[in-house]
């Protein structure tokens, strides 16, 4: 509940400080007095948007602050603990605007932004201006009552939640088929070349190998006479090989040995020279019995190196990566291959998005058609009230599981008849200005009750209501402040002696300058202004009393 609003130099008021209390508080003044400038300043400390044009003329900033019981307000009190805004029991809202056109936001004291004072304000303070019933003429405002009244607030959420599943699984669709047509190209092209290099069908080190055994083959004959000629040094020549003579130095080696052992490491290292050339000549031996000059060999390492060379050229790569290029080509290939079938997934995914969201939408629709139904006759209810006893009104859902959006698939129309015989029409169409007044009082009054809204504020609502119905207004108003706390502005004497307690709003000029301020009114006082919004400037005894009948 708001306990309290403190307001500092804000337009034309200097400094007011007014406390409030539980049921309906009636605020009343002449015309052009400033009687929503309480409410416009309470605006901002809800988060709305800030303008130094609304510093009063000399001052250097404006500052409005707003005070609020929590006890039975558990959504509030939840949001700030949340948000580590704990103040046990209670709430403070505070703005300042510099007239560098800076502002700044507090909740129980901490800097916060803006935003934070829109999300628990919303939790605090319900406004209805006087313009509200003409925003009813618009169906996404209709529905947005109806999801009010109806507070199922998890189906919405749900809806919602599985609205942007789709819609992100769509996007996700929509980018790998905008690809599809360029995957496709890559695709064909990458499958010739694989086709390719799986014919030529080369190892990872098949071209080293090949390379080697082609040079080999080149040289053939050059190899076989010099291993040969080797070979004749070594040990096949008639007129001194090496090893004829090592073998001769062996024996001088032994000999010498005999004579001093110390020469003995010199017969071993001669020995294992003769070793090493004889091993040298067989090894050169087993190289030659292996060596075969096969000119078809030849020709076909000559033809696959050559095909090597020109597919590597073909591929912009060296000659001994062409295998290593081939598996990255398959892998390629693969990897499009794969994307065919996740494209074929997400099509599958979007399918069960879409299923599950019907589902939720089909929920949420039959949940605003119950609730509708109930609406309905609350708000016929309502209208016979304030004197249109023959009127009727009924909500129309169509439900179009075609026209998905963030609030469902539903789209509703406001239908009313004002008049015995008459069909039901949209209300756009049927109302006149004063009817669409009373059913939109009608419908925000019972809309409010089932918000769990601590305070309710009322700005002008019954503009164009006057008579029995504005009697009947007020006691509507008087009925909701016995469970909430109403703040009501009004010009109507019937509405605003319906109130608990009655505020007047004055303006006046102080020193060339223009002041508003608001003050509570006592009995006399009260009976006084009713007889001034009564008879208007002449308040004679006939006015007074009217006005001490309507404050009983």
């Amino acid at each position: 509940m708001l306990c309290q609003l403190s307001i500092n130099n804000f337009a034309i008021v200097r400094f007011l400080e007014l406390d409030f209390k539980a049921g309906m508080t009636s605020i009343t003044g002449e015309t052009g007095a400033g009687k929503s400038i309480a409410i416009d300043a309470l605006g901002l400390c809800l988060g709305n948007r800030s303008d130094a044009n609304t510093i009063r003329p000399g001052a250097t900033k404006t500052e409005i602050s707003a005070r609020f019981t929590l006890h039975d307000v558990p959504l509030a009190k939840r949001w700030l603990e949340d948000n580590d805004l704990d103040a046990e029991d209670e709430c403070i809202l505070r703005r300042t605007i510099n007239n560098d056109g800076r502002s700044r936001a507090y909740i129980n004291g901490n800097p916060v932004p803006v935003t934070q004072l829109k999300s628990v304000g919303q939790l605090l303070i319900g406004i209805h201006g006087q313009h509200a019933h003409h925003a009813m003429l618009k169906n996404d405002h209709q529905l947005a009552l109806l999801d009010s009244y109806a507070n199922h607030k998890l189906l919405i959420d749900s809806v919602s939640a599985s609205y942007q599943r789709c819609k992100q699984v769509e996007n996700e669709l929509k980018q790998l088929e905008q690809a599809q047509h360029e995957r496709i190209s890559r695709q064909q092209l990458l499958q010739y070349q694989v086709e390719e290099l799986n014919e030529f069908n080369l190892g990872i080190d098949e071209f080293d190998e090949i390379e080697q055994e082609h040079k080999r083959l080149a040289n053939g004959t050059d190899l076989i006479e010099r291993c040969q000629a080797g070979l004749h040094l070594l040990t096949e020549s008639d007129e001194g090989n090496i090893e004829s003579l090592l073998n001769k130095v062996a024996s001088i080696a032994d000999t010498l040995q005999g004579y001093d052992e110390s020469l003995a490491p010199i017969s071993t290292m001669i020995s294992d020279a003769l070793i090493q050339v004889q091993e040298s000549a067989s090894e050169i031996e087993s190289y030659l019995s292996s060596l075969e000059l096969d000119p078809e060999h030849f020709a076909y390492l000559e033809k696959r190196l050559s095909t090597a060379m020109q597919l590597a050229r073909k591929h912009h790569v060296s000659a001994d990566k062409l295998a290593l290029h081939h598996q990255a080509l398959m892998s390629e290939l693969a990897e499009l291959a794969d994307d065919e079938t996740k494209l074929d997934g997400i099509r599958q995914q979007l399918e069960d998005t879409r299923n599950a969201y019907l589902t939720n939408a089909q929920k949420l629709s039959q949940s605003r058609s119950r609730y509708a139904k109930e609406l309905d006759k609350l708000v016929t209810q309502s209208i016979h009230e304030l004197n249109m006893p023959k009127g009727k009104f009924t909500i129309q859902i169509n439900h179009n599981p075609d026209n998905i959006s963030v609030n469902g698939c539903d789209s509703i129309e406001f239908m009313v008849t004002t008049n015995p015989g008459q069909p039901l029409q949209p209300i756009s169409k049927v109302a006149s200005g004063g009817e669409l007044s009373r059913i939109g009082l009608g419908i925000q009054v019972i809309t409010a009750k089932k918000v769990a809204t601590p305070t309710l504020i009322f700005d002008e609502v019954d503009v164009g209501i006057s008579g029995p119905t504005a009697s009947v207004v007020g006691r509507m108003l008087r009925s909701l402040g016995e469970s909430t706390q109403v703040l009501c502005v009004t010009h109507l004497p019937q509405v605003a002696g319906k109130g608990h307690q009655h505020m007047f709003v004055n303006k006046f000029n102080k020193a060339g300058a223009t002041e508003t301020t608001m003050q509570a009114l006592d009995k006399d006082q009260r009976v006084n202004e009713l007889a001034r919004l009564l008879g208007g400037d002449v308040i004679t005894e006939n006015t007074l009393a009217n006005a001490r009948e309507l404050l009983q």
